[in-house]
């Protein structure tokens, strides 16, 4: 905090100073119509440089890698589907795990049982490397009283695992569950099969 004080300090030194030099020292006629522009254009790479260091910017956290701090303990007040829900207010997709969409074979067995397991409940949130997808949406694993969602589901045959790149927490506990949900034919995901 002190760092980030220091830097917008400097920050805004060097743009005072931009300032006074720009309006402040006698100019040839045709420099003065720049003065404007000079000043906006000198703000706007200090504003840049500061957001890089501050994350004051909007989605600079997540455009530089910073984890946001949403974790912890939030409420689930809707399930979107087998692998999304809403809590706090913030749309959450599950890491680790993939689930039929509408329409898909598993689509409303996956939807039903995850409303069973965290609908009105508290969980907690859990991050790893990636802290949003594409669409915005947090990508965490649920805890529930000790219990890791995701594993669940994969486990009881309603998802399949899923990890992208760089996210490895749980990893080789999921894909053993899906191993032997596919091996024992459990769940919807893999009854069917032979």
């Amino acid at each position: 905090m002190a760092c980030d004080l220091h830097i917008s300090v400097q920050l805004g030194s060097i743009v005072t100073v931009a300032i006074v030099t720009v309006f402040g020292a006698p100019r040839p006629r045709f420099m003065r119509k720049y003065q404007l522009l000079l000043v906006v254009v000198v703000a706007f790479i200090a504003g840049f440089f500061a957001s890089q260091y501050t994350g004051q910017f909007a989605g600079s956290r997540e455009s530089a890698g910073i984890q946001s701090n949403f974790s912890g303990t939030k409420m689930v007040t809707r399930v979107i589907d087998g692998d999304t829900v809403i809590a706090d207010g913030e749309s959450v997709r599950l890491l680790g795990i993939d689930t039929d969409e509408r329409g898909g074979p598993c689509y409303k067995e996956a939807k039903e049982r995850l409303e069973e397991l965290v609908l009105n409940r508290e969980v907690l949130l859990e991050s790893d490397t990636e802290d949003k997808d594409k669409y915005g949406r947090y990508l965490r694993f649920i805890i529930l009283e000790g219990r890791n969602i995701d594993l669940q589901l994969v486990g009881e045959g309603l998802a399949v695992a899923r990890f992208s790149p760089g996210n490895e927490k749980y990893k080789n506990v999921i894909i053993a569950a899906e191993k032997q949900a596919r091996e024992n034919k459990i769940g919807c995901k893999w009854q069917g099969l032979e």
